[in-house]
């Protein structure tokens, strides 16, 4: 019992030992699925053989990369796992016999970039450096607390943000993008709420707006301000029925009918979460004033679509962001009565990373 020897018998003759060795291997080398992609996405190859309209062979796509000398061997390597991941698809070229030609999958067509409601953005973003490099700090946040991010970079994520214009034009813009597919689901997932609804609509950490002039743009009886940092709203386009006010919602904000958050409390502790519900309280202009939360509800044991990603993205607020987190229904809960909102409602939406509007009314 002493013995700190751990006795693995023979790995070739015990199938579930071995089922066990091959997970560790494909744990190591699952970063390559995400990089191989990225490559791609960096490379525009969805875009180059959606271009052409039909399935392309491997020289073709190579002469229409920017580049006057590409490693078409490099290439093939990466397309032979893009293919085996179901990012393209690979055909025989029926004139020549043996040239293959690749096409593209559901899940490429979500990677071009000049599609509205493309991923290419956001998938660029949460694989930069910037975003990744933080991860290497985990293991010394746990034995010596603090963030990654803050342990990688000597600032935090939004300090980062603020003073480094091109690290915050990437961010925006990947929001943006993973934004995108969601805003018809709540848009019309809230009908009732934005149709019943009159006056002022405050969307808190708006970003530069795409949201809740999604929102005014379908509902043009309400009147839409979005909320964010000065740096954020200074790059934001200008949008009918919208005005962009920049400020600090730890401070103050702005005299509301209702507030709407979208995938922003989830970046917060709980301490910060309560004051920032806690300004809402003080913004809303009547007692019959709502705060509408559109965010994730955590399933830890879940078997959804999203629910893996989601665990995932709980990970990447831990890396990134000081005290943020995912939340499950009972945590959502426990944070909006302890900021004094009593009355709850949770509207699951059908939608991208499975959404629900949290609808809370002060006491």
């Amino acid at each position: 019992m002493g013995s700190k020897e751990i006795v693995l018998g023979n790995v070739n003759e015990d199938a579930e030992l071995l089922k066990a060795h091959a997970e560790v291997y494909n744990h190591l080398f699952a970063y390559t699925d995400t990089l191989a992609l990225r490559s791609a996405v960096e490379l525009h190859i969805a875009d180059i053989i959606h271009s052409h309209g039909q399935p392309m062979s491997l020289s073709q796509i190579a002469s229409k990369l920017e580049s006057p000398s590409p490693d078409v061997t490099c290439l093939a390597r990466v397309m032979r796992m893009l293919v085996r991941k179901n990012i393209f698809t690979v055909d025989c070229n029926q004139s020549s016999g043996e040239e293959v030609l690749y096409g593209l999958t559901n899940i490429s067509r979500w990677l071009l970039h000049d599609h509205e409601l493309s991923l290419a953005p956001m998938f660029l973003t949460f694989t930069h450096p910037w975003i990744i490099n933080a991860w290497y700090e985990i293991s010394s946040s746990i034995k010596e607390g603090g963030t990654p991010f803050e342990k990688a970079y000597g600032q935090s994520f939004w300090e980062r943000a603020s003073k480094d214009p091109e690290f915050n034009n990437m961010f925006n813009i990947g929001m943006a993008a993973a934004t995108k597919p969601t805003l018809d689901a709540v848009v019309k997932g809230y009908k009732d709420g934005f149709s019943g609804f009159k006056g002022t609509l405050v969307d808190v950490g708006g970003g530069i707006g795409r949201m809740i002039a999604k929102i005014v743009k379908a509902y043009p009886h309400i009147k839409g301000i979005n909320f964010d940092l000065p740096h954020v709203v200074g790059t934001a386009p200008q949008y009918p029925g919208v005005t962009h006010v920049g400020g600090d919602m730890f401070k103050e904000i702005p005299t509301a009918d209702a507030i709407i958050f979208k995938s922003v409390l989830h970046d917060w502790a709980d301490e910060e979460c309560l004051a920032i519900l806690k300004n809402c309280k003080k913004a809303l202009s009547q007692e019959k004033g709502k705060v509408i939360i559109v965010d994730v509800i955590l399933h830890a044991d879940g078997k959804g679509l999203f629910d893996d990603a989601v665990i995932g993205c709980d990970l990447w607020l831990m890396a990134d962001c000081v005290g943020g987190k995912e939340r499950t229904e009972d945590e959502w809960k426990k944070l909006l009565i302890e900021a004094g909102f009593t009355h709850l409602k949770i509207t699951p939406l059908p939608t991208i990373m499975s959404l629900s509007i949290i609808e809370a009314f002060p006491q």
